[in-house]
C-alpha cells in the first residue's frame, strides 16, 4: 500500500487545492489545510477525545500483546500492576485486537478476562462493577454479560498507566 499514490482534492468556500503522494503525507496535508481554512475544526480537534488504534498499539505495545490465543495483557516484570489495570489493559487489548482486524468484537465476558488474565472472577467481576460505575466500562447493548472499554476509561488508564511505567 505505501507504493500507492493517493490523490485528493479539496474545497473550502473559494479554495480548491489537490494533494498527490504517500497516503500518510496526503492525510497530514488535508488535516494541515484543514484546520488553517476551518479554525472551527482546530478548536474541536483540541476539545475531542478518540483514541486510534495506532495511539492505543503505541502506548500499550510494551504491556499488551496480540497472540494466537488473543489478545493478553503480558507486562514487564517490573511494572507492578492491581487487578483493576489488569481488567482494563484486557479491555484495551481486546479493543486493539477488533481494530487490528484481529477479533470481531472488543466486549469481553467475565469468564474471557478471568480466561485470558488468571485473576479471580469475583475480583474482576466487582472491578469492573467499580469501573461500570465510574464510566471506564460499558455494558454491551447488545449482550448484558459483555464489557468494553469506555474512551473516558482509556484517558483514566493513560494516566494510570503512565505513573507505573515510569516508575519501574
Amino acid at each position: 500500500m505505501s507504493d500507492q499514490s493517493v490523490n485528493v482534492s479539496v474545497t473550502v468556500g473559494d479554495v480548491k487545492v489537490q494533494f498527490s503522494g504517500s497516503a500518510e503525507s496526503v492525510m497530514a496535508s488535508v488535516f494541515n489545510f484543514l484546520s488553517k481554512q476551518v479554525p472551527a475544526m482546530d478548536l474541536a480537534k483540541k476539545v475531542s477525545l478518540n483514541y486510534e488504534v495506532t495511539e492505543l498499539v503505541g502506548r500499550y505495545a510494551s504491556l499488551v500483546k496480540i497472540t494466537p490465543e488473543g489478545p493478553r495483557v503480558i507486562p514487564d516484570s517490573e511494572v507492578r500492576l492491581s487487578d483493576k489495570d489488569m481488567v482494563a489493559l484486557q479491555l484495551v487489548a481486546s479493543r486493539i485486537a477488533k481494530d487490528t482486524g484481529k477479533a470481531q468484537d472488543d466486549a469481553m465476558q467475565v469468564s474471557e478476562i478471568q480466561s485470558a488474565t488468571a485473576l479471580n472472577p469475583k475480583s474482576i467481576s466487582s472491578r469492573i462493577s467499580e469501573m461500570v460505575k465510574a464510566g471506564h466500562v460499558a455494558r454491551d447493548d447488545k449482550e448484558p454479560g459483555k464489557y468494553r472499554i469506555t474512551t473516558a476509561g482509556i484517558h483514566w488508564l493513560n494516566s494510570l498507566v503512565e505513573k507505573k511505567v515510569s516508575r519501574a
